[in-house]
């Protein structure tokens, strides 16, 4: 039986980092990062499980991820496939901080049907009980399964697959840190076999996929933090800096305060400015209530802030009509 050909892409984080002692869990980003080669040859039971080809992309610190590296992984992704179209998968080791950006961007904009897994570590490879080996291992297994075919990009964290539109990081240390509020994991990978329980409905890549093929930026889209007591100088930087679209992160189950929805919904009016009210509470939906109608914001239903910006963002590049985009997020 041939074992499947995956693609190992990395771009740092700290499953390519190395601390000086095993119990250093937290200062070890001085150290640099490891080139995914050097990865992946700390782990030689990776070969066991599939013919690996490490492909080196650059290392960045999670939170320094943008469209830049985004828009050059995706062509990175394409131009390995192009030229080994015997690849069965892909996986992408990256920093936990905004590794359910990244997935999610990916999940809105990759162009290949074959498996994308994106994993990464809470704690380094040198640390004691680091979980950077199991997940890169239980990734490679996912990336070259069939029961994982033509699901799209996938998170893969402490045995658990998730959808990128719903996972989120919950906690700064723990090793559980990713979870899907209100849906839970779409599958596991235990020592057997993985198991899929459940597939997302939402569209995504790659047969609704956003084509970003040219484009130089995304539209500037900012997020909005609500807190009591706000008096709206975030909202009127915001649209000073020349925002096209704002995520209001509001009161839970989604409400802006006074003095920040009358910036907004002003914006709204004369400058054509592009509002989704989501939610700070960390699950749940939002809805179009009529406070939020009146100032013509658009829910953003389930998505946590960070996501709904990213669908926002690319839903610009399409469209500036607030009607189409709320489409675009009742669909997506």
């Amino acid at each position: 039986m041939r074992k499947p050909k995956i693609a190992i892409i990395g771009t740092g984080g700290t499953i390519s980092s190395l601390a000086g002692h095993p119990l250093e869990i937290l200062n070890y980003g001085a150290n640099g990062s490891l080139e995914c080669d050097a990865v992946v040859a700390m782990f030689p039971v990776l070969n066991e499980l599939a013919d690996i080809l490490p492909i080196r992309f650059k290392a960045v610190p999670s939170f320094n991820i943008y469209y830049p590296e985004w828009r050059d992984l995706l062509r990175l992704i394409r131009e390995t496939e192009r030229d080994d179209p015997d690849i069965d998968g892909f996986v992408v080791l990256h920093g936990t901080g905004s590794l359910e950006e990244t997935a999610y961007f990916l999940s809105l904009t990759v162009e290949t049907p074959k498996p994308v897994v994106v994993t990464g570590a809470q704690r380094p490879p040198s640390a004691l009980s680091s979980d950077a080996g199991l997940n890169l291992a239980n990734a490679v297994r996912a990336a070259g399964d069939p029961a994982c075919r033509d699901m799209g990009v996938l998170v893969l964290m402490n045995d658990e697959l998730h959808a990128p539109r719903d996972v989120t990081k919950v906690s700064t240390l723990r090793l559980d840190t990713f979870r899907s509020p209100d849906k839970g994991p779409l599958g596991f990978v235990d020592g057997d076999a993985i198991t899929i329980y459940r597939r997302t409905v939402r569209r995504r890549a790659p047969a609704d996929r956003f084509d970003i093929a040219g484009l130089e930026a995304l539209p500037r889209v900012d997020i909005l933090y609500c807190y009591a007591g706000s008096d709206g100088a975030a909202a009127r930087a915001f649209v000073g800096a020349g925002a096209r679209g704002v995520v209001s992160a509001g009161f839970a189950p989604g409400y802006t305060g006074d003095a920040d929805a009358a910036v907004l919904a002003r914006a709204v009016q004369e400058d054509g400015l592009v509002v989704v009210q989501a939610s700070r509470g960390g699950s749940g939906r939002t809805f179009e209530s009529r406070r939020a109608r009146d100032s013509g914001f658009i829910p953003a239903d389930d998505l946590n802030p960070q996501k709904a910006r990213l669908l926002l963002a690319l839903a610009l590049t399409r469209t500036s009509s607030s009607e189409e985009i709320a489409e675009l997020f009742r669909l997506y």
